[in-house]
């Protein structure tokens, strides 16, 4: 038997019905249980933030990365975040497909992050599927903004508030909308 959590991060289809799967949705409510706890504290400081950001990914973060809560999450262990990151209230992480945030990213409030899809087949919808989510250094993702699974983000983008990101986004552009279009190139003042 291969290992379900393997598995489900090689993007290999994981179904309901098979073995390990239980041990897949327990880890996600434990997770869950240990970010309702952290939203549920009130005011925290970086410290105890990073302090439940670790518990949650498995991770060390480093202390010039700072997460604001509420912070929602599903698995948490596929999660990786660079330094000298900002990530605001009410983000919502699924990341059981892998998401990597490089250094020195900024993410707005209530930002989704979305690495897992369901099986289009209507008799097989319970299963899912991962894609993982590829943030490069200094992105700058806009207020509400959803990213869906299987997109990479290239260094110094930015993303319009409100956008759906369905596709990659090359280095140095601006885009925006639903679904997210390119809007610009970033000139710098080298």
């Amino acid at each position: 038997m291969e290992d379900i959590f393997k598995k489900d991060l090689s993007g290999a289809m994981v179904s309901p019905e098979e073995p390990g799967y239980d041990k897949l949705i327990s880890t996600i409510f434990d997770t869950m249980k240990t970010a309702a706890e952290m939203n549920a504290r009130g005011w925290l400081s970086a410290e105890e933030v990073r302090d439940y950001l670790r518990r949650i990914t498995g991770h060390e973060i480093d202390p010039s990365t700072t997460l604001l809560p509420p912070f929602y999450v599903d698995f948490g262990k596929n999660i990786r975040i660079g330094k000298g990151c900002w990530i605001q209230q009410g983000c919502t992480f699924f990341d059981r497909g892998g998401i990597t945030i490089g250094d020195g990213v900024f993410i707005a409030p209530k930002v989704n992050l979305i690495t897992i899809n369901h099986d289009p087949d209507p008799d097989n919808r319970s299963a899912t599927y991962g894609r993982p989510i590829i943030i490069e250094d200094k992105v700058w993702i806009g207020i509400n903004a959803t990213v869906l699974p299987g997109v990479r983000i290239g260094y110094g983008a930015i993303v319009g508030a409100n956008s759906v990101v369905t596709h990659d986004v090359e280095p140095m552009t601006v885009v925006g909308g639903n679904p997210a279009r390119f809007i610009k190139r970033i000139e710098t003042k080298q």
